[in-house]
């Protein structure tokens, strides 16, 4: 076998891993959605189905495929089916430029645990997850249902508007890193310390964006039951609404697993490397670090959902052009000058 189809067999395999991975955590993260939320609730989550309730999540599965599949007689057909296939696409997309280890060595052949490495991977990330919004867009107007359409204009706005604040507060950790390479900005914090010490502000910024692009509550206005029935998704039955329920969760993964690369170095284990220890076996204890850090940040997502109200729309607005927007900007010219000044105290 020809060196350059052993390489692409190899990264078949760890793109293959990756989304097995996603969709796995996604699928238990609706279980652990009720259990979280039963734990705060003082009383028991889903308990019947399987030892611990562990068989939930291939229940409702088995339910929603069973389910009669209906498409309104106004609605538009194939733009029906399309808004919900488009949005699980984007969100699992999203994963394959995030490296969840650091490389694997065998035969001095070395093996990266990323499925795409890339030169532009968090620009990638921006653009695909970017895309995801038409996929509520397509299937809230598709509907011929006002308040789908409505969930859908909000959906639409809600993003853009956090999407700003988001991207500038990015941008600060590029200037520090001075690279768009998920990878390069690992290192960099392996080289120095943790983003989160070095960008605090950046952190809480993109944190409360990213709860706003995952339609979490707080920020769950496109579909909020009070107002809009179901939102963007109220005429979705069967696997249709499956795949937009099951987009959300893979895109609350993918952004736990984007804050633990940016600000709290990825598989960056704090003096592993001096231990001594073997390069596959460093890289292991990597994965499981990330992974540690993604389920944490999940259960914090679960945890801010059953703790905090949601929010009226205006509010929402005003919190991301008002407020956030303003202190990525301030963020931003704070670290320019704290760079600056570094630079001239160096020479």
């Amino acid at each position: 076998m020809s060196p350059e189809l052993l390489e692409l067999l190899v990264r078949s395999l760890v793109i293959f891993f990756i989304f097995a991975i996603t969709l796995l955590i996604a699928t238990y993260s609706t279980l652990a959605e009720r259990k979280v939320a039963g734990f705060l609730q003082d009383r028991l989550g889903p308990d019947r189905a399987g030892p611990f309730g562990l068989f939930q999540p291939l229940a409702d599965a088995v339910k929603l495929f069973f389910k009669e599949e209906f498409i309104p007689s106004a609605a538009n057909k194939w733009l029906f089916i399309v808004g919900p296939s488009l949005a699980m696409l984007t969100a699992l997309m999203s994963s394959a430029v995030i490296p969840f280890g650091n490389v694997f060595v065998f035969d001095g052949q070395e093996i990266p645990v990323q499925g795409m490495s890339v030169d532009i991977g968090l620009l990638y990330i921006f653009g695909v997850v970017s895309l995801g919004v038409y996929g509520l867009m397509i299937g809230g107007w598709a509907s011929n249902n006002k308040f789908s359409l409505l969930g859908a204009i909000r959906a639409a706005s809600q993003n853009i508007s956090y999407e700003l604040a988001m991207g500038m507060s990015i941008i600060a950790v590029l200037m520090l890193a001075g690279s768009l390479d998920l990878r390069e900005i690992v290192i960099d914090q392996q080289q120095s310390v943790w983003n989160v010490i070095r960008q605090p502000l950046g952190f809480i910024i993109f944190t409360t964006c990213a709860f706003a692009e995952c339609n979490r509550t707080p920020f769950d206005l496109p579909e909020c039951e009070q107002e809009l029935v179901g939102g963007y998704h109220t005429e979705y039955g069967s696997m249709k609404l499956g795949l937009y329920l099951f987009s959300e969760y893979i895109n609350m993964f993918v952004s736990s697993a984007v804050i633990s690369t940016l600000y709290f170095g990825g598989y960056d284990v704090p003096y592993l490397s001096q231990l001594g220890l073997d390069k596959n076996i460093e890289t292991i204890i990597g994965i499981a670090a990330l992974f540690g850090k993604i389920f944490f940040f999940i259960f914090f997502f679960m945890w801010v959902r059953w703790t905090l109200p949601r929010f009226r729309y205006d509010q929402l607005m005003n919190l991301g052009w008002k407020s956030l927007i303003p202190l990525a900007i301030l963020n931003l010219i704070i670290t320019g000058g704290v760079i600056l000044a570094f630079e001239n105290f160096s020479k």
